[in-house]
């Protein structure tokens, strides 16, 4: 049979899409592109916005309409947060939430048996154990995603997220140990750490991310390890000048900041304020001078005046990140953030959008003229007629030209000028 993933939203949810394929592989399922005639649709969906709900209702009901005769799969956070959405989707054949991620095959297998409509979103609960697979394989060759978080505890005012994903759950260090030493068995050079509240790794199972970077950084192949993004207040200075002796440790810190104005993040209910978020940013850079720090930035927030989003704006260009992903606050239903007096108008959100991405993109171009002169290892990843491009350590994009070179080369190289969002180097 052959079976089809369409993922919407984070690394978390990419990495367990490729953790369902895999076990479906398992059982002889051949993996098509989504594009492709398939027996059965997955579609892997993400709740973090409206757009994305409407996103994967969307993609439920054009594989239905496109494909009538296959089965449809709707899984993920969408369901997970929502369970209703099983009675607004009957084009979906089978319901389950990211809980029930691991009895896929057993689903599939079961409609197949009856025909008869599946719906099983199992809630999250209190001390649950960490759950989500591993992955082997990848399309790209160099670089590989380990889950190592699930779930979160913040409860964010604008966020469903804890409601999706349940409280924070840490995969332990052994297994971690096992999924890495596969993946560099089969190549991989690279190990990207995620998890939906990453920073609170270890918490649960006394243990912290440092430990769990240790033993990804534990094999001779594995060349790199870097974080996904990461949440400011767990990230202390002890954990910075840990991470600071793991020669494997890529300093790119992606720590999300949502708003620079103190007001906005109460109402948020963020767990940080922007002078501790200062503190944060000028401890890693004296830890690690080359240190990229990266971040999203929210704005049109319920209550966020103009003056507030002026103080936010101040804030993002004092930090100078190397790379801002600014977006306008979309209104979630179930959230408190969504019940708020005061919401900003679309057009306002939009606007003030447009003017942070702009300042923000002036900063990134500063950043990466920044690095003109200075020399770097790259990871070749993609390879043309006439060059290479790869990363640096800071994630920074370079392309290489003149050189021929295998995926997964290292290769030192000096920056010499900028190319719209990328390096030049020989």
């Amino acid at each position: 049979m052959k079976c089809a993933f369409y993922t919407l939203g984070c690394k978390v949810n990419q990495y367990e899409s490729g953790a369902m394929a895999q076990e479906l592989q398992k059982y002889g399922f051949t993996l098509v592109d989504p594009s492709e005639e398939a027996d059965v649709y997955v579609i892997n969906s993400c709740t973090v916005t409206a757009e994305s709900d409407r996103k994967t209702r969307q993609a439920v009901r054009k594989f239905k309409r496109n494909h009538p005769q296959s089965i449809v799969v709707l899984t993920g956070c969408m369901p997970q947060a929502s369970p209703e959405t099983a009675d607004f989707l009957p084009e979906a054949d089978i319901v389950i939430g990211n809980k029930n991620n691991a009895g896929l095959f057993s689903y599939i297998m079961s409609y197949i048996d009856s025909r008869e409509r599946t719906v099983d979103i199992s809630p999250h609960e209190l001390n649950e154990a960490f759950s989500g697979g591993t992955v082997s394989d990848y399309a790209e060759r160099t670089r590989a995603f380990v889950k190592i978080e699930d779930g979160c505890n913040r409860f964010c005012s604008y966020c469903i997220i804890p409601y999706a994903r349940g409280r924070v759950r840490s995969k332990p260090l052994d297994e971690i140990k096992a999924e890495v030493d596969n993946l560099q068995k089969n190549g991989y050079k690279e190990i990207v750490l995620v998890g939906i509240n990453l920073s609170a790794y270890g918490t649960d199972i006394d243990s912290n991310l440092v430990e769990a970077v240790k033993t990804a950084a534990s094999f001779d192949g594995v060349k790199r390890v870097r974080l996904g993004s990461l949440e400011p207040d767990h990230i202390t200075a002890d954990i910075i000048n840990e991470l600071k002796t793991i020669p494997e440790f890529c300093p790119q810190f992606h720590i999300s900041l949502q708003s620079g104005c103190d007001k906005t993040l109460k109402r948020m209910n963020r767990h940080y304020n922007t002078v501790e978020y200062e503190d944060l940013c000028h401890n890693i850079r004296a830890a690690f001078p080359d240190a990229a720090i990266t971040t999203d930035v929210m704005v049109g927030f319920p209550g966020e005046s103009s003056s507030d989003f002026e103080v936010s704006l101040d804030f993002v260009k004092r930090i100078g990140f190397a790379k801002v992903h600014v977006f306008p606050y979309s209104r979630r239903p179930g959230t408190h953030a969504a019940k708020m007096e005061d919401q900003v108008q679309n057009i306002e959100k939009q606007r003030r959008a447009e003017i942070m991405a702009d300042e923000t993109e002036v900063i990134r171009k500063e950043y990466l003229k920044s690095q003109i002169g200075k020399s770097f290892d790259i990871i070749a990843e993609e390879i043309f007629d006439d060059g290479v491009k790869g990363y640096t350590k800071q994630y920074i994009p370079v392309i290489l030209k003149g050189r021929k070179a295998e995926n997964g080369e290292l290769i030192n190289v000096k920056i010499t000028s900028v190319q719209s969002d990328c390096c030049i180097a020989e």
